[in-house]
């Protein structure tokens, strides 16, 4: 037999010893571990005790570049103090762009869609790398803090990819865009843009796109009319937990986390220390997230099979305590057990899983890029500085705050043309009932539009030190135009 495949693993905290007990008996029992090897990689909360604020080991990081995949349990972050999330870490250490979760609808968990005979059976695959989990926050004034909100293109290129070869590899025959592009018209607004651009790739599968807070509520209402989801980042998160809700938590949602070339498969509730190290915990979701892993690696046999018997214990109406039930509940490794004892058995109630012939590995570890890898999407565009946006800590009325910044550009090719509040217009139109705060944006554009083109950016950093010798400025962005459109989002109001 050819040398096995190296993954790297982590249990996790709390219950994640226990549950990944409860997987790797599983896998054992289903011939898996003929084809693998786990790799122990060091991470969580017995990291971030040692001082490391990553919370995880250098060992671990280089087991993890080195095998390509990762299969890990709950990890907890230390509340307050410097430690960030492990898993936001991971995710955007090793460029694991794609988010993908399954939601569906399991024998004998109960939901109120299941009672209601309402099938639930959809993908949500999340940007996992940039918007706001960039975590780019900064305090402005002594009253404002700030979070820079980041979307590329490339990175919006690659998770739509991404869904839409995904939707092909699983048959899916629709795949939806949401965003809140009528408000963010930019960040959001090229995420969608770029949607509809890679969708002219893929002519077989429909597309349609909805605003977020409509797809929340529609998927409360009737979650059977999606079948693929795709959607930045924090819209993503929410509506991941929204949709693990309908199923019956997230005990029962899988996740993974890919990338071009690392992969990272895991279960995402939480660490749950209250029932920690009494063996009640639910391996469901660890389990599942496992299975992915196996296809992920070409094991779509053995994970079928597992699949099949997952179903068939859960008709059986073998459960752990987290699950109503008719007879009581068990304990993790007697779950883990009960589907050991139905490998080969198929579900009657429900769909089983098409047992294929694909058994062998056919990951390849990533070879180790020499440097970062920069992506572009557009290229040699014309750009053009008109302006720029100041940002000032004032308690300042408006009009008075304009008169001055007027009288500080006077001499210069800019004007002041707006003066925003929290994004709305304060001058030179408003109204005196819009209730302001210590932070102000000064927007000033070319007096002479011949001048467009014509001037770089040292005009905007002399108006930036002169405003700064009378003004407490907070952030500067210089506005430009691209390929002849703004560059930039008009003011509420304007």
């Amino acid at each position: 037999m050819p040398d096995k495949l190296k993954i790297a693993l982590t249990p996790g905290d709390g219950i994640g010893p226990e549950i990944m007990e409860a997987v790797l008996h599983i896998f054992t029992a289903a011939g898996v571990m003929d084809h693998i090897e786990f790799i122990p990689a060091e991470m969580g909360e017995k990291v971030f005790a040692k001082g490391n604020s990553s919370g995880i080991s250098d060992e671990a990081v280089a087991t993890v570049e080195q095998t390509g995949l990762l299969f890990k349990g709950p990890m907890g972050t230390p509340v307050g103090g410097g430690g960030k999330s492990i898993n936001v870490t991971l995710r955007k250490k090793f460029s694991a762009f794609a988010n993908l979760r399954h939601f569906q609808s399991l024998p004998g968990v109960e939901t109120v869609f299941s009672k209601a005979g309402v099938p639930v059976d959809f993908y949500v695959v999340r940007e996992n790398i940039e918007d706001t989990y960039g975590g780019i926050e900064h305090r402005l004034t002594a009253d404002v803090v700030e979070c820079k909100r980041l979307i590329s293109a490339p990175g919006c290129d690659q998770v739509h990819r991404f869904a839409f070869e995904t939707a092909q590899r699983l048959g899916i025959s629709e795949v939806t865009c949401s965003h809140k592009a009528n408000i963010m018209k930019m960040t959001d607004g090229l995420f969608l843009e770029r949607f509809r651009q890679l969708a002219n790739d893929y002519p077989e599968i429909t597309t349609n796109d909805v605003i977020i807070d409509a797809l929340c509520m529609n998927l409360v209402l009737r979650p059977d009319r999606y079948q693929m989801i795709v959607l930045p980042n924090l819209q993503g998160d929410i509506v991941s937990d929204l949709a693990a809700g309908l199923v019956g938590g997230l005990g029962f949602a899988p996740s993974a986390n890919i990338g071009e070339a690392v992969a990272i498969f895991e279960a995402v509730h939480g660490t749950a220390p209250d029932i920690a190290g009494k063996g009640v915990a639910n391996p469901t979701s660890l389990l599942l997230s496992g299975l992915i892993m196996l296809r992920h690696i070409g094991l779509a046999k053995q994970a079928a099979i597992i699949n099949n018997a997952l179903l068939a214990t859960l008709e059986d109406g073998i459960h752990t305590g987290d699950v109503k039930g008719e007879k009581p509940p068990v304990k993790t490794m007697e779950f883990a057990g009960a589907v050991a004892e139905h490998l080969g058995r198929m579900p009657t109630k429900c769909t089983p899983r098409v047992v294929g012939t694909q058994d062998t590995v056919s990951f390849k570890p990533p070879t180790r890029p020499t440097n970062y890898t920069l992506r572009r999407t557009f290229e040699n565009v014309p750009t053009q500085v008109c302006g720029a946006d100041i940002y000032i800590g004032t308690t300042m009325p408006p009009f008075e705050l304009a008169q001055k910044l007027q009288q500080v550009s006077e001499h210069g090719p800019f004007k002041l043309t707006l003066l925003s509040n929290r994004g709305t217009q304060v001058w030179p139109s408003g109204s005196v009932y819009t209730e302001t705060v210590d932070y102000f944006r000064a927007r000033f554009e070319l007096k002479d539009p011949a001048l467009l083109g014509r001037i770089g950016l040292m005009p905007t950093i002399h108006l930036l030190t002169k405003v700064a010798e009378k003004f407490d400025v907070t952030d500067f962005q210089p506005l430009k135009m691209f390929d002849g459109k703004p560059g930039f989002s008009l003011a509420q109001g304007q």
